[in-house]
């Protein structure tokens, strides 16, 4: 089955176009990785494919639906929190937020807080359900954003750069939370990490207004191809050439 299935899509803000003819499709249990530029576009797809945007032309279906019907089925782990340090809010009680579309009329319900403090137990990070937010480091608080998106039991888990705001010392035992997520649901991880990439990704969408799917590894020729400015629209028209779109190829 398609966890997201994306078909000539193009979406733009004003006069600009971001996502331009983007085609590609992830099977449910799959862990890709989104790569590519500043201002490339990776974030808008998220976007899209969370139903905040709608695209101006082609189709995207997401777990059977188009997109933006079946968000109760997506957890999103965002690129940054903004959050008030004085406020005295509780570990567990951000992870709460995560049911809040099922939150009825009063407290939580019981099964709210289990689900919860097993997503807590998912990232290792039981032990530290009272404790204010505000006390963590970097690295902690972003587990915890896992733990909020895991808390509404999703199938598709959409991540952008989870890693930005993290300590090196902290990074090694984050990858091993976020490796054991594979297992159960589709993972769609925006990143400029590669080493992060390589180590739970199936493979690569390369997002540059355009859209070009990679296997792993990357060689060092297409990562010099994806992130220098000289290069990328080369990179665009060669894999666009081998995927059997010449409509940018100089064919005589």
């Amino acid at each position: 089955m398609k966890a997201i299935s994306c078909t000539d899509l193009s979406f733009g803000y004003g006069k600009v176009r971001v996502i331009d003819d983007v085609s590609f499709e992830v099977q449910k249990g799959e862990s890709i990785g989104v790569i590519g530029p500043n201002g490339g576009g990776k974030s808008t797809l998220l976007k899209l494919i969370l139903g905040l945007e709608s695209p101006e032309t082609g189709s995207l279906d997401v777990l059977g639906h188009p997109a933006g019907k079946g968000r109760r089925k997506i957890g999103y782990v965002p690129q940054a929190m903004r959050f008030d340090l004085l406020y005295p809010v509780s570990v567990l009680e951000i992870v709460l937020m995560g049911r809040l579309d099922r939150l009825g009329v009063g407290a939580y319900s019981k099964q709210c807080r289990l689900v919860a403090e097993e997503s807590l137990e998912t990232v290792h990070l039981s032990d530290f359900k009272n404790r204010t937010f505000s006390e963590l480091s970097g690295g902690e608080r972003q587990r915890v954003m896992i733990a909020r998106a895991l808390a509404c039991e999703p199938e598709l888990l959409l991540m952008d750069e989870p890693t930005a705001n993290i300590d090196l010392s902290a990074e090694e035992q984050f990858i091993e939370a976020l490796a054991g997520l594979r297992k159960n649901m589709t993972l769609v991880l925006v990143t400029h990490d590669l080493e992060l990439v390589s180590e739970l990704s199936d493979s690569v969408l390369c997002v540059n207004q355009h859209a070009h799917r990679h296997s792993l590894p990357l060689s060092g020729e297409t990562i010099r191809e994806i992130y220098s400015g000289r290069r990328r629209i080369e990179h665009d028209r060669k894999t666009r050439h081998h995927q059997g779109d010449h409509s940018v190829c100089d064919h005589d």
